[in-house]
């Protein structure tokens, strides 16, 4: 029991940051980013490289946010800003061009073999009979410090009173003398930071490869349609209840419902399974388990 605790722990920590980030950026601009995920992805790709070329692994990954935020932050200014005039549907689908491109380039400058990070070989900490990885455990420790950080930022601090204040009614809080552009542009490069981080310690234990990306897409966009998109602690509530669910398909052992020894659910239908908890949280809860509204796009 315990280990399945710890597991869906471990997959939460996978899919908080980028659904936090998702969520976050969807609260200000109104759109749905579908290239969010590819940060992720390129994130853990410069963090490999910035570590293969010397650089100690925790510098290499707070370089690998700060070049992921950056050219968040270059996208939104460049591209996505100029693609709003013309309404969210037309931004979200150059979001997926965007995604494309990411996705390309990358393709073409790695090519297709995962990239596997040289850490030192250490055995697995182990508590009774549940066994955790240190990746595993930093992974969970900085997790749970950057979502204390929020959310003190978000409750306590005079920039977290502007992020929910222009997420509530944008004109609104423009009007009140609010820095709009200001906060948009640090959101934006928060996000990509914090995707980066996320697909970095991703891929500490899986490699960084090109599908990273697509593989999480569809989890995390349903955790933060499930947490309420632009509500980024929603966001990650909702990555609690995929990652249970997951985790769930894929170490519960129903052998004895069907009177068998072992019995496992193949894990193909993990995806399955995450999207009836969707579908049926959204027939419930159409805008979200916290009832904030997720605008048609």
């Amino acid at each position: 029991m315990f280990q399945f605790l710890i597991d869906t722990l471990v997959r939460t920590s996978d899919l908080a940051l980028i659904a936090l980030g998702l969520s976050m950026v969807y609260g200000l601009v109104k759109f749905p980013n579908i290239a969010h995920v590819q940060y992720a992805m390129l994130g853990a790709y410069l963090s490999y490289w910035l570590h293969a070329a010397g650089a100690p692994l925790v510098l290499a990954v707070l370089l690998s946010c700060a070049a992921t935020g950056a050219l968040t932050l270059l996208l939104h200014v460049l591209v996505f800003r100029r693609l709003l005039a013309s309404g969210p549907a037309i931004t979200m689908i150059g979001s997926l061009a965007v995604s494309m491109l990411v996705v390309a380039i990358t393709l073409g400058l790695a090519g297709s073999f995962p990239k596997m990070f040289t850490l030192p070989m250490t055995a697995p900490l182990e508590f009774g009979e549940v066994r955790l990885g240190h990746t595993q455990l930093y992974a969970l420790i900085a997790t749970a410090l950057l979502l204390v950080l929020f959310s003190l930022l978000l409750f306590y601090t005079r920039t977290g009173r502007a992020m929910r204040a222009l997420s509530s009614n944008r004109a609104l809080a423009a009007a009140s003398g609010l820095n709009a552009e200001g906060v948009t542009h640090l959101v934006n490069f928060s996000s990509g930071a914090l995707a980066a981080l996320g697909g970095t310690m991703l891929a500490l234990t899986s490699g960084a490869h090109v599908n990273l990306g697509h593989d999480m897409l569809l989890p995390v966009f349903a955790a933060a349609i499930l947490g309420g998109l632009g509500n980024p602690l929603g966001a990650v509530a909702g990555a609690l209840l995929i990652a249970l669910t997951e985790t769930a398909v894929t170490n519960l052992n129903f052998g004895p419902l069907l009177g068998q020894e072992l019995a496992f659910l193949p894990v193909s239908y993990i995806s399955a399974a995450s999207f009836l908890i969707l579908l049926l949280a959204l027939l419930i809860k159409p805008y979200g388990l916290f009832d904030r509204e997720v605008r048609r796009v």
